[in-house]
């Protein structure tokens, strides 16, 4: 039995691309034009990896104009949650708030659980996003491992959410630190949006 608000991480599912572009398709006709690409992103985009079974979003937008956002979003149902403004600043990386700043929404209660991350183009954490996603999606022994890390952090802090991240960050730094060295080697620009 699950324990309500447990973190369990569950097998990859082949029906996860499916379900963001059902949640992708509202997003860009409420954001239009606004939305400069809308990418799944996450573990749940990654082919074969193991994750929490929520969605997460990307939206790149040209300005984080919040009020022109939330008007946008408000029909939808989505949910502002002011506390969270940035992301997870990477050690050694430049400590430009701009550079990790960020709007992030709730679902409504009704659509499958989505974490929905409004990111500017251009800045650290818009690449870092997109990157990350891409650089697992190539290298089958690095998502494996990550699945694994997961899925015992999962095992051994399930009703501890500050312990999974405070382990989770790092792990997905020394990604990120492999993902540039593989994207130097490759030439990687990130693909086409909506996916």
């Amino acid at each position: 039995m699950e324990v309500k608000n447990a973190l369990v991480i569950r097998p990859s599912d082949p029906g996860r691309p499916a379900e963001f572009q059902q949640i992708a398709a509202p997003l860009r006709a409420a954001l239009g034009d606004r939305a400069l690409r809308i990418d799944h992103i996450g573990s749940t985009a990654v082919p074969g990896l193991a994750a929490k079974d929520v969605l997460d979003v990307q939206v790149t937008v040209a300005a984080l104009d919040s009020a022109a956002i939330l008007a946008a979003l408000a029909p939808l149902g989505y949910t502002l949650l002011p506390a969270i403004t940035g992301d997870h600043l990477p050690p050694g990386r430049a400590a430009v708030p701009a550079e990790w700043a960020k709007l992030y929404f709730r679902a409504p209660p009704d659509q499958r659980p989505t974490h929905l991350h409004i990111r500017q183009a251009g800045r650290a954490n818009q690449r870092y996003a997109l990157l990350f996603r891409d650089y697992l999606r190539a290298d089958p022994g690095a998502s494996a491992a990550y699945g694994q890390i997961k899925t015992a952090l999962a095992r051994l802090h399930p009703n501890d959410l500050d312990a999974y991240y405070d382990v989770k960050d790092p792990v997905c730094d020394l990604i990120i630190a492999a993902a540039e060295l593989w994207a130097t080697a490759t030439g990687y620009t990130s693909g086409p949006s909506d996916q």
